[in-house]
């Protein structure tokens, strides 16, 4: 595919709202706007209503999610998390360290706008706990996982230099929390979110989750600069649409919810202000999205392999333990698996999809811009997103699941005031 030219769409020097200006500068002006006012009050009510999960019709489904051991790399992620421990203060831990337990898991966004209170600003601390941070991520995550990540975080940088806001977004503009003490045994987990990035992992023994996960980047590429040639989410892109141009033209009709991703045949309520077409965004924790589109055992052998493989790239975050195990039960609901698309089938023009059953949940949406300028959406501004629907999300229903069947019901975990 080709790259999709941004640079006409990158507003003159000193003419972005984050031209020249601190994270907190950004921010309270930004809080002032009756738009932000608005979406962030109705994240805030989202916040307080009790977990759920994302379902299909308000029901959970149950038993979808069993213990089981996996091999997710428990042993070096809790090193590496006890390890940053000790360079914490007790003021650091005031502010990111929570129980497992903890409503702040569901309290991430994934703006530029630094409005929270808890966790650490990786561009606020000093660089070995900056470091250690990462060293938990990494320990945690797959190679490819950690590279993506990267990506991102490098990308957001890309924009910053862009825009002149490099003190809003840069490599470092995110923020880390830790749940639970670090074990082998017992639930704990961390999360990392910020603009265009949120990760929200759990460790109960060698068993992980790792959703929600969102992941993005305006623009998905840099054509000059320290990182000159990165380019993400090509593969998610390239293989969603090779699949919808697979589908027969009967199988297409029932995938392709709208032609338009703005206006025209688009249902008028479908776009989100804070999300785009993103229906599992910030904060949606318990949204009800009911299923769209074509099924999987209404897809040809050939298909369904391009529909795991399309799948796959979204999973890629994980180990190889925990990637087979979570392949393997999406696989057993592939025939009750859905793919829906909005927008063009056609080369470099924006579309959406969604992929869809009991045990998955994921998104790919192209924006229209936010710092760049183009009003409709375009190739070079892409969202991603992954939930574990049916009360799965932050592994929430392994915890549950762990403190009913272990033989004590004491919370191994600091509760933020360590």
């Amino acid at each position: 595919m080709l790259y999709p030219d941004f640079r006409p769409f990158v507003p003159p020097i000193g003419e972005s709202k984050v031209a020249g200006v601190s994270s907190h500068e950004h921010a309270a002006r930004l809080k002032k706007a009756e738009r932000i006012i608005s979406i962030f009050g109705d994240w805030k009510k989202l916040l307080q209503e009790p977990f759920k999960g994302v379902t299909t019709d308000g029901n959970v489904i149950p038993n979808l999610f069993p213990l089981k051991p996996e091999e997710a790399p428990v042993e070096p992620a809790a090193k590496a998390a006890d390890t940053l421990i000790r360079l914490l203060s007790p003021e650091d831990k005031a502010r990111a360290y929570f129980e497992v337990t903890s409503k702040q898991w569901r309290n991430w966004q994934n703006t530029e706008i630094y409005v929270e209170k808890h966790g650490l600003r990786l561009d606020e601390i000093a660089e070995p706990t900056r470091d250690a941070i990462m060293d938990v991520v990494r320990a945690s995550i797959s190679t490819r996982g950690h590279e993506k990540v990267l990506e991102v975080m490098r990308l957001n940088r890309v924009l910053g230099d862009l825009v002149g806001g490099r003190s809003v977004m840069n490599e470092w503009s995110y923020l880390f929390c830790l749940f639970g003490a670090p074990s082998t045994v017992s639930p704990w987990g961390w999360q990392l979110f910020g603009h265009h990035l949120a990760l929200n992992c759990l460790f109960i023994g060698d068993q992980m989750v790792l959703s929600p996960t969102f992941m993005g980047a305006e623009p998905n590429w840099a054509d000059e600069g320290p990182f000159k040639g990165l380019h993400a989410f090509q593969d998610e892109e390239r293989k969603g649409l090779d699949l919808m141009r697979s589908l027969s033209d009967n199988q297409q009709s029932v995938a392709l919810i709208a032609n338009s991703m703005l206006g025209g045949d688009l249902p008028g309520d479908r776009r989100q202000v804070a999300d785009g077409l993103h229906l599992g965004g910030a904060y949606q924790d318990n949204r009800i999205v009911p299923y769209e589109g074509l099924t999987g055992d209404n897809l040809s052998m050939r298909q369904q392999k391009s529909l795991l493989d399309l799948v796959k790239e979204y999973m890629i975050a994980l180990p190889p333990g925990p990637l087979n195990e979570r392949m393997e039960k999406i696989e057993r609901h592939l025939a009750d698996t859905h793919f829906c698309w909005i927008g063009s089938r056609a080369e470099n023009e924006p579309f959406y999809y969604r992929i869809q059953s009991p045990v998955i949940l994921i998104e790919f949406d192209h924006h229209t811009g936010v710092y760049l300028t183009n009003s409709e959406p375009a190739n070079f501004h892409v969202h991603t997103l992954t939930r574990t629907p049916n009360g799965n999300d932050y592994g929430i229903d392994l915890i549950r699941q762990h403190y009913e069947t272990a033989g004590h019901h004491r919370h191994d975990q600091h509760d933020g005031s360590a």
